[in-house]
């Protein structure tokens, strides 16, 4: 595929409707950028004006502030600000609920305002409006599948039944966990403990919740963020659940799925 960048719109004279900020984990990490080829594969079929920043995209900053180091999310949040409103940017796209949510509710105090969606509510309204259609007997159709509520996604921005829309739209058996909705509980990755070992304790909080999510005898668990799928795959791995159960972001399933 050829994805374009905002800087080769400009040269041509053109712009973006759509910006895709991919975030760190899915530019670099392996796992997540087969969910960043998934939703490009999506932009490409639906005929999305979209563009991303390439070389030019630097992390948000999210990750340095929870872990407390506020002077460089500064730094890294006016370089990036300078860059989208440089382009003139109003509408951004992400795969990863920590970028979505540092983009939407933490960049307008420091002079960039955009409107910002996660790629579940993005992924709905496609669906809602026609533009993607499901096969007939597409891949998950009547399989039982669970969903795990993501921190920045859910209790932090009150999104909870765009994702499941997602999935109902596939034709699945959707379970819920014990823990669901509000009352989700935690991956382990949030706060910026993914690039910390955990404090000493009985059960990791990866196997924990993975062990809930096996419980429901389902056969894919569903993520939304890119943090969360590195733990839920660990998770499952701990629980030696790997021939139970794989572990798939929203994006993966509807790009198997479509027409």
């Amino acid at each position: 595929m050829k994805i374009p960048t905002m800087a080769e719109l400009r040269a041509e004279g053109k712009t973006a409707d759509v910006l895709f900020f991919v975030g760190c984990a899915g530019s670099f990490d392996q796992r997540a950028q087969k969910i960043t080829i998934a939703f490009t594969k999506i932009l490409h079929k639906v005929g999305i004006n979209y563009a991303i920043l390439g070389k030019e995209e630097v992390c948000n900053g999210d990750p340095a502030r929870r872990a407390g180091n506020e002077f460089l999310f500064q730094m890294m949040a006016h370089q990036l600000i300078d860059t989208l409103n440089g382009y003139g940017v109003k509408k951004i796209v992400t795969t990863c609920p920590h970028c979505f949510n540092t983009l939407k509710n933490e960049y307008p105090a420091l002079g960039g305002h955009y409107e910002v969606m996660h790629h579940a509510t993005f992924l709905q309204g496609l669906i809602d409006e026609g533009k993607i259609r499901m096969k007939e007997k597409g891949t998950f159709k009547g399989k039982k599948i669970t969903y795990h509520d993501s921190c920045y996604l859910g209790r932090a921005n009150n999104i909870y039944e765009a994702p499941r829309a997602v999935l109902k739209a596939l034709d699945v058996e959707l379970v819920e966990m014990k823990r669901c909705g509000s009352r989700s509980f935690c991956c382990g990755a949030g706060g910026a403990q993914v690039f910390k070992e955990e404090e000493h304790g009985k059960v990791r909080v990866n196997v924990n919740r993975t062990r809930e999510a096996l419980d429901t005898g389902a056969c894919v668990l569903a993520s939304n963020c890119p943090y969360c799928m590195t733990m839920l795959i660990d998770g499952v791995k701990g629980n030696n659940g790997e021939e139970q159960m794989d572990v798939l972001d929203i994006a993966e399933m509807v790009a198997e799925s479509m027409e």
